[in-house]
């Protein structure tokens, strides 16, 4: 069986350079691949452009690569939690694409299926539709949207093997199985990395095919974006 570990984050992110596309599993600050955003920052890679459901808050997740302007372009769903992000849109230093979220969940799935395109109703009729081949089917209008193109994709497991096969855990389930088809090379840091044949098969949400490289990440914040707490009586 192929081993896909690699030593470690700095040996994972190898290969990654100015000007690439990468998609990053997330949402909000949930199920974030924090060892290699945190690569990121040190190698300071430029002219990104990111893929993800959001993009971090002003001091964490890829709020951390908005700090440094190493994102050119983001690509999102989600953006209203990082000031850093609304400065750089409104002064016009980020290109930004906000894409509806079942959108983007369907274009990464698309590019891990080899589907050059999906259509959607989503988008019909506002600013989205701009530009884009609208269909009909069977009385009903549909926008044509693209499969990503990702040079990259990172993604964020509970448990992983060495053999890639990954499970998430809860919320962190989110769109880190889609991206993890979806990159022309997958990387995957996990908290716990185990012998092939230990994860029970019926549990693997992602098999191994779609990964090339594993490792075990550590010192995991899993920061919380928005703290609710009852008060007391």
């Amino acid at each position: 069986m192929i081993d896909k570990t690699v030593k470690n984050v700095q040996e994972a992110c190898d290969g990654i350079q100015d000007g690439m596309t990468i998609m990053l599993g997330g949402f909000g600050l949930c199920g974030i691949p924090e060892n290699a955003i945190a690569e990121l920052v040190r190698k300071n890679v430029k002219n990104l452009t990111c893929i993800s459901n959001n993009a971090g808050v002003d001091d964490f997740g890829l709020g951390l690569l908005l700090q440094k302007k190493q994102i050119k372009k983001m690509i999102a769903s989600y953006v209203g939690e990082n000031a850093e992000f609304e400065r750089q849109l409104l002064s016009g230093e980020l290109e930004v694409e906000l894409i509806p979220q079942g959108t983007l969940a369907t274009r990464c799935m698309a590019a891990g299926y080899g589907m050059p395109a999906i259509f959607t109703p989503a988008g019909v009729g506002t600013e989205v539709a701009e530009g884009k081949e609208i269909r009909n089917f069977n009385g009903k209008d549909y926008l044509l949207e693209y499969a990503f193109d990702s040079d990259f994709a990172i993604v964020k497991a509970w448990k992983g093997d060495t053999a890639g096969n990954l499970i998430f855990r809860s919320t962190a389930r989110n769109f880190n199985p889609m991206m993890a088809m979806a990159g022309k090379i997958t990387i995957a840091e996990v908290e716990e990395l185990v012998p092939a044949g230990e994860l029970d098969p019926d549990q693997i949400h992602t098999p191994g095919i779609f990964v090339h490289r594993i490792f075990q990440g550590e010192k995991y914040e899993k920061r919380i974006e928005q703290r609710t707490v009852r008060t007391k009586n």
